[in-house]
């Protein structure tokens, strides 16, 4: 299992043990209200997925990276389920 496949596996399990649905799991780490996970607020996600300190920041720039597919620098609901689809397969 690669680096990433693991991040998600993290993703994954926060979201299934710790919320009821992946919407409230987004609205829970959306802490501004604007139906958007900002760079930070992903850090709080993975802080909460025991991802390392250490590769918080890389793998945050990478999600956003990966998933931002309207190039604004942040993740919306959509580019949110997108992810999770990814993870789950």
């Amino acid at each position: 299992m690669s680096t990433k496949d693991q991040i998600l596996k993290k993703i994954e399990i926060l979201i299934t043990n710790h919320f009821d649905s992946p919407q409230k799991a987004f609205s829970f780490f959306d802490n501004d209200g604007d139906k958007q996970l900002s760079k930070s607020e992903i850090k709080n996600l993975l802080q909460e997925a025991e991802i390392s300190g250490f590769i918080r920041g890389i793998v945050s720039s990478k999600l956003i990276e990966g998933y931002d597919k309207d190039g604004d620098g942040l993740i919306s609901w959509s580019e949110f389920q997108l992810a999770l689809e990814e993870i789950s397969e």
